[in-house]
């Protein structure tokens, strides 16, 4: 299977880039990096992306499974190398549920499944990366 993702170049450090299902998003630096910090920095996009990846398996098997949560996120931190090429040599997903007598059992079985089978993104980053996850229930 094949993905095209187009990037345009805006002017000075912006880039708008294109999705297959037509969506759009804007890449910029932060202004000490000599952007206007006008959209996505590359390397947080890439932990929006693994949140996001893991996010969907998620929810998609918690609703197959018929188990209920009021709310839930995703805090994603990476740590990156000293030197260039810098790159995210470690990462905590810390995936926090919300909700009423929350089905801890369940829901450990869902992330567990998106960490271990489901999510290409997480095995992605853990061809380059150190990667550490963690379940917190908000009852």
């Amino acid at each position: 299977m094949s993905t095209k993702v187009i990037t345009h170049w805006k002017g000075n450090m912006q880039f708008e880039s294109d999705n297959p299902s037509g969506k759009l998003l804007t890449i910029d630096t932060s202004q000490e990096n000599g952007g206007h910090n006008s959209g996505f920095t590359p390397k947080a996009l890439m932990l929006s992306s693994l949140a996001g990846c893991s996010g969907s398996d998620v929810v998609s098997i918690l609703k197959k499974m018929k188990v209920p949560f009021s709310d839930f996120r995703i805090d994603t931190y990476g740590e990156l190398t000293d030197e260039h090429p810098k790159y995210y040599h470690s990462v905590s997903v810390e995936y926090h549920f919300y909700g009423n007598e929350l089905d801890e059992k369940k829901i450990e079985k869902a992330v567990n499944l998106s960490i271990d089978t489901y999510c290409g993104v997480m095995e992605m980053f853990r061809r380059f990366s150190e990667v550490k996850t963690s379940i917190h229930y908000h009852n």
